[in-house]
């Protein structure tokens, strides 16, 4: 059985001699316990998700780990920005932060244990955390949800630059590495010989000549890649073999081994089958049916006309904030919306969060939708501050709220910088809106923290 709290007295030294720096990071981390102290809802959420985890032995014994302690370790590993392991080395060597967590005189978590923690707290356990903050700080003063900026950014996904030679490299490797393993436990089972390094040299041909202007060294290189393909398919196939017929022989290691092949199978097929229409065929494949990562396969390409980036990996997140800089809503999208046509979802979901719609709403140009939609929108909103034409950002009223809405951009700055959502190092689109999750909400409770503090 998992407890939900510790009864632990915190934060037992003082910062009697220690340098600003050091007295405003304790002071920060103080202020984030007193509001997890002071919302016990959020907690209880928490807890419903990580429960789960323990349901206690014949005996009765309880976790080692209290829910509060999990919920504040992820805060930190969010507001330190390192990874799982860089988290726990830093709690295990600081007793300030153990105190934070409460688990003074313990033993500290390992990482992998962490991350099992991450996992079993949904995407959804966070968006009700998040809104049942804002409604508190709601209630307390704290914030005022009635004047509102919202805009959108791009969370990129931890893949390299897809190309159809990286990726049928990606297939080739690691089918091989998997059959290979099952070929140790039962020899019959993969018969195959495997030619890594000539497969690896057609990869790395490609690579080094793809861009060549020489007409002849491009005839080579459409060689090559109709080499590397053949290949390449030929590994898929053997793989399906593998996958058919294995679990007969009824070993545990062989069933891993097949079930980890066939969550890399979709994107191993996707993959050679759009190389080949692109390498072989001459089709363009449009972008909607293409695959950029076997290990990240719900990764989406965005275009939005940035000058020194303008194509990225990954998922578009829409934030809501307000004038004191906490994000009252977020949204994280597995494909991608235009954001005109987000306009009306921003305040459907405020008045579903907050009972009313917002009095002001501030955006940039892109979310102005059609004329007739803006009427409408504009009839349900105070003041609509959403530019239509160049002249409007001429209009003084419409610049000052173009002033606020700005603000919003350091928000995201600081979001990628500090709060680790520059790049998403998480498999799978689940944990990948978990982390936009726990960052927002991380954000909040710093944002709270320092307005407390002045």
């Amino acid at each position: 059985m998992r407890r939900i709290r510790e009864a632990v007295l915190p934060f037992a030294g003082n910062n009697d001699g220690l340098p600003k720096t050091v007295r405003e990071y304790r002071e920060k981390y103080k202020g984030v316990s007193q509001i997890l102290d002071a919302h016990p809802e959020v907690l209880e959420k928490v807890h419903e998700d990580l429960k789960r985890l323990s349901c206690g032995g014949r005996k009765g014994r309880n976790a080692d780990f209290s829910s509060e302690t999990i919920l504040r370790a992820l805060v930190v590993h969010a507001i330190e920005g390192g990874s799982l392991r860089e988290t726990v080395v830093r709690i295990a060597e600081s007793d300030f932060l153990q105190d934070f967590l409460r688990t003074r005189k313990k033993a500290v978590m390992d990482h992998s244990f962490l991350d099992r923690c991450f996992q079993a707290v949904r995407p959804a356990t966070w968006k009700q955390v998040n809104a049942a903050l804002a409604h508190a700080a709601v209630a307390a003063g704290q914030i005022d949800p009635s004047t509102i900026r919202a805009d959108t950014t791009a969370v990129e996904t931890n893949i390299h630059w897809p190309t159809d030679a990286s990726l049928l490299w990606d297939v080739w490797r690691v089918a091989a590495r998997l059959l290979r393993g099952g070929r140790s436990i039962a020899a019959d089972t993969c018969p195959h010989r495997f030619h890594d390094r000539k497969t690896k040299r057609l990869y790395l041909f490609i690579t080094r000549y793809a861009k060549s202007a020489n007409a002849r060294r491009q005839r080579k290189v459409r060689t090559a890649f109709r080499q590397l393909i053949v290949r390449v398919e030929w590994i898929v196939e053997a793989a399906c073999w593998f996958c058919d017929w294995t679990p007969l022989w009824r070993k545990i290691e062989l069933d891993a081994i097949v079930a980890e092949l066939r969550r890399f199978l979709p994107a191993m097929k996707r993959v050679t089958e759009q190389a080949r229409r692109a390498q072989i065929v001459g089709e363009k494949v449009p972008a909607a049916e293409r695959v950029f990562s076997i290990f990240e396969p719900h990764t989406e390409l965005l275009k939005r006309g940035r000058a020194r980036k303008p194509v990225e990996f990954g998922h578009m997140v829409l934030l809501c904030q307000s004038p004191e800089k906490f994000i009252t809503d977020y949204t994280t999208y597995r494909h991608r919306q235009a954001d005109c046509q987000l306009t009306e979802t921003v305040i459907k979901r405020h008045e579903e969060l907050f009972g009313e719609t917002p009095e002001v709403l501030a955006a940039d140009m892109g979310f102005c939708p059609d004329a007739e939609k803006y009427e409408e929108l504009q009839e349900q909103v105070g003041t609509l501050a959403i530019p239509r034409r160049l002249r409007d950002l001429a209009d003084a009223v419409l610049s000052m709220w173009r002033s606020f809405r700005a603000g919003i951009e350091g928000t995201i700055s600081g979001l990628k910088r500090a709060f680790r959502l520059a790049r998403c190092h998480y498999r799978g689109f689940k944990r990948f809106a978990a982390a936009v999750g726990l960052g927002v909400f991380s954000h909040n409770l710093v944002v709270l923290a320092r307005q407390a503090m002045t």
